[in-house]
């Protein structure tokens, strides 16, 4: 034990120190060694102060986030509780379990046809920075891979600018079977909902089918590199054999509709150019076909989306967070890089008006006039054919004058003038003499394609000129040669003389409902089935951007401009009736007129209704999904229209449903759309 209490003695005590001019010099040493440590321990110190100090914003942004995510979570909870207490509180039963419980069950195979941008896409073969990524997803999903390497994810969701199939080096595949478009992103659901409630009566796999399809390539494309058409064509059969021979019910949903339109007149064309199916196909094997939010005549919003990449909510958002989408403050370009990327989609031509200005409207006249103005998901104001508006309970009154034939004007004024006031624009000639490509410019291969306008062409767009639905096609072949060139040689937006003449039998004219004829089949039911009662993108007021930045974007929506209170025009944009995405005249016409008996769009005579579902805003923000009403795709979870869907495919015709139900104005605005039938 002593020897212990020794060593701690040794241990503790400092020993004695010989000291010697080497040794004091040595300490001199330590000591400075010791004194500059301790500055730099300072030093640091003083750094992780004032690093806890820069970053303490962010560390309080995460905690209110958390908070914020925490309190709703508890929320959303104690809702879901108290719906099982109280009667207030209680959640609408499913379609499905209340239609079972009344007896049905699943009777005809169903077949979804998914829209523009709802399908997941997956690489097959890539560039060496999407090493790791064979098999995943780049669209849908998690969307991680945009958020890790963008640039890497832009280069495989690209498409040949000349061919409009895949880059070399590159294939990226739609994904296959329900889980193509049950959530288009975690929480974000698609077709989940509608496929949960048919399950609820019977429905699996063996009788239910996601005919999924690379929606960026035109219809065509999709058969001659991934034969979507046939594989459509070959389950179909395969469905209507196996289940007793009952014929299908076709469920397409937005762009899913004129893909689905190309497929009538595909089966039945002979080979090499059809499927081979012959003049009876469509009759013997579709009992009906529920058209879900359909662009049967296109969008006015595919207008600006190709020509600013631009939208009512993106063009707010640019005006809010500039830095982020503009490139005069950080040089990201975001923009740019998707409208680089999306000029190669012709898919997005699909989707165009069709029909011109017969249809959508010239500088004076227009099928809207003196119908329904919707201003937000809660209200709407009726315009009366002065072109003024007003508000029975407000008492509103709109004085300016709406022109919405005029798909594109430059400036307010121009979107509201008479046209006797405007100046003279001939297109063909100014089209003719303004392609010289801009000297000044060094900007290279192409980006944007705006690099083939010189900059004394893009002023002259800004002094008051409109462009309706017709002219508004020569002025994106003018700011997009390339792209309208490519796609343009797949889809067609014009209005047929003679659907007789040979050339009609080409598949470019497939998806236009106003130049192909749907098959002989009469006792086939189509529905047009459509959200009304959401603000919905009409036309636009645009204005010269004002960078002179090579690659830029040269035209933007003007968000500064307004109109009155109570006027239909909001941030630069034109609102009317419809579903968010696709005004109600483009959903509605080919059910309320053009088909409806027999014409010459329609020679057997199919039966047309028009099912339309008046939004209901949620009652309460922890409601969730709105089982009431919804935009362009939430009408997917709407009950009302679930249940319509659900009895069709049990067996019920549309005379049983109750045949058509209108909310809008579209009988209205039909009957002022003089088109030869």
């Amino acid at each position: 034990m002593a020897w212990i209490l020794w060593f701690r003695k040794l241990w503790f005590v400092e020993p004695v120190r010989f000291q010697s001019y080497e040794s004091q010099q040595c300490e001199k040493k330590e000591k400075i060694v010791a004194s500059a440590k301790e500055n730099d321990l300072e030093i640091t110190k003083k750094r992780a102060k004032t690093r806890s100090k820069e970053l303490g914003w962010v560390d309080y942004c995460c905690w209110m986030i958390g908070y914020i995510c925490t309190i709703w979570w508890l929320l959303f909870l104690f809702y879901h509780c108290l719906s099982a207490i109280l009667p207030g509180f209680q959640v609408p039963e499913s379609p499905g379990t209340r239609l079972k419980r009344e007896g049905l069950v699943a009777q005809h195979p169903v077949v979804l046809v998914p829209g523009f941008l709802a399908g997941g896409l997956e690489l097959w073969e890539g560039k060496p920075c999407a090493e790791g990524l064979f098999r995943k997803r780049l669209w849908g999903g998690s969307f991680s891979e945009m958020l890790k390497r963008p640039l890497c994810w832009l280069d495989h969701l690209i498409l040949h600018n000349e061919t409009g199939l895949d880059p070399p080096g590159v294939r990226v595949r739609a994904v296959e079977g329900l889980a193509a478009a049950d959530y288009f992103a975690p929480g974000y659901v698609v077709w989940a909902l509608l496929i949960e409630n048919l399950a609820q009566i019977g429905y699996e796999e063996k009788n239910l089918f996601m005919a999924a399809y690379d929606w960026r390539l035109s219809f065509q494309n999709t058969e001659i590199r991934d034969q979507s058409l046939s594989k459509l064509k070959s389950k179909i059969e395969l469905m209507y054999a196996t289940n007793g021979y009952k014929k299908v019910v076709v469920v397409p949903h937005s762009m899913g509709s004129i893909c689905f339109l190309h497929f009538l007149k595909w089966v039945e064309t002979p080979p090499p150019m059809g499927g081979g199916g012959g003049p009876g196909w469509c009759s013997n094997h579709i009992k009906a076909i529920m058209n879900i939010g359909p662009t049967f005549l296109g969008s006015p919003k595919m207008v600006t989306s190709i020509l600013t990449m631009e939208g009512k909510d993106v063009a707010w958002l640019r005006a809010m967070f500039s830095g982020v989408l503009d490139p005069e403050l950080l040089g990201i370009q975001t923009l740019e890089h998707v409208l680089r990327l999306s000029r190669t989609w012709d898919s997005t031509v699909s989707l165009l008006p069709k029909g011109g200005e017969t249809i959508w409207g010239n500088l004076d006249r227009f099928p809207e006039e003196g119908q329904v103005c919707v201003l937000s998901k809660s209200r709407s104001l009726k315009t009366s054919k002065s072109n003024s508006s007003s508000d029975v309970e407000g008492g509103l009154q709109v004085k300016e004058s709406i022109k919405y034939g005029r798909i594109v004007s430059f400036g307010k004024s121009a979107s509201q003038l008479p046209s006797s006031e405007l100046p003279s624009f001939d297109t063909k000639e100014f089209f003719g003499s303004h392609t010289i490509k801009n000297s000044e410019s060094s900007c290279g291969e192409v980006w944007t394609e705006y690099d083939v306008i010189n900059k004394e062409s893009i002023r002259k767009f800004a002094e008051n000129k409109t462009f309706t639905a017709a002219t508004v096609l020569d002025l994106l072949r003018f700011v997009a040669p390339k792209m309208m060139q490519r796609a343009e040689s797949q889809y067609s937006h014009g209005i047929a003389d003679n659907l007789d003449d040979p050339k009609y039998e080409h598949y470019r004219y497939w998806s236009n409902p106003l130049e192909t004829r749907l098959p002989d089949a009469p006792d086939m039911e189509i529905y047009c089935l459509y959200e009304v009662g959401v603000p919905t993108e009409r036309s636009y007021v645009l204005k010269v951007s004002p960078t002179d930045r090579c690659k830029s974007i040269p035209f933007r929506i003007d968000t500064s401009v307004d109109g009155e209170e109570g006027s239909c025009l909001k941030s630069g944009v034109y609102l009317v009736d419809g579903d968010e995405s696709v005004p109600a005249l483009s959903a509605g016409f080919m059910c309320a007129k053009g088909w409806k008996g027999k014409t010459r769009f329609n020679p057997s005579g199919s039966r047309t209704y028009i099912r339309e579902y008046q939004h209901k805003p949620s009652s309460s923000l922890l409601e969730g999904r709105n089982t009431e009403g919804g935009s362009h795709v939430e009408i997917l979870g709407n009950y009302a229209f679930i249940e319509d869907l659900l009895r069709v495919a049990a067996g019920a015709s549309a005379a049983e449903l109750g045949g058509d139900r209108i909310h809008s104005d579209i009988l209205k605005m039909s009957e002022k759309i003089n088109l030869q039938l």
